[in-house]
């Protein structure tokens, strides 16, 4: 591709149709397409048709970097943590534990308030690890307590069920 384009620059692609630039990246162009919504399109793709073209500015920010750059900064500077939404289908639920002597009483309590102390728990592992990140404790001290609230974490993935955004998942270490 002999050219450079900008956000709002307007394009044509040979499968999505007619959109616009919406986003650029260093490698790739994020274009929203009429009937296809956003795709991701490497600046290395030859297939682009360019219907009008706009200046690339050099120092260019999009909002969604901005506000993805400060929660992080938010996060990692204090205890506030995002809020979790619950899936939809568990709105209203309720979890019933029986327990197995038939003389003792079960519990029966709302799935919105065990979601609650679940959140709970994993936004303190978060701020775990951001505290050990940031302590001066040796790196293979760090290295261990991390991989540590990593196992944490993937002992919680049963809970995923439960959020309405995989973003909050519970992510474990992958290799155990």
């Amino acid at each position: 591709m002999d050219y450079f384009l900008g956000i709002g620059s307007r394009v044509k692609h040979p499968e999505f149709g007619p959109g616009v630039v919406i986003q650029v990246r260093s490698d790739a162009y994020e274009i929203t397409f009429i009937d296809h919504g956003a795709k991701v399109i490497m600046k290395t793709y030859n297939g682009l048709e360019v219907i009008e073209a706009t200046e690339e500015e050099k120092d260019l920010v999009s909002y969604d970097k901005v506000e993805r750059t400060f929660l992080r900064l938010i996060r990692n500077l204090t205890d506030i943590q995002e809020t979790a939404p619950i899936a939809k289908k568990w709105l209203g639920g309720r979890i019933i534990i029986e327990p197995g002597d038939k003389a003792l009483s079960g519990k029966d309590l709302p799935i919105d308030a065990l979601f609650h102390k679940i959140v709970m728990i994993r936004d303190r592992l978060r701020t775990l690890e951001q505290r050990v990140n940031a302590s001066d404790l040796p790196e293979d001290e760090k290295i261990n307590i991390q991989q540590y609230i990593t196992r944490c974490y993937g002992s919680l993935t049963s809970f995923n069920i439960l959020f309405a955004d995989k973003d909050q998942y519970f992510i474990g270490d992958k290799s155990v």
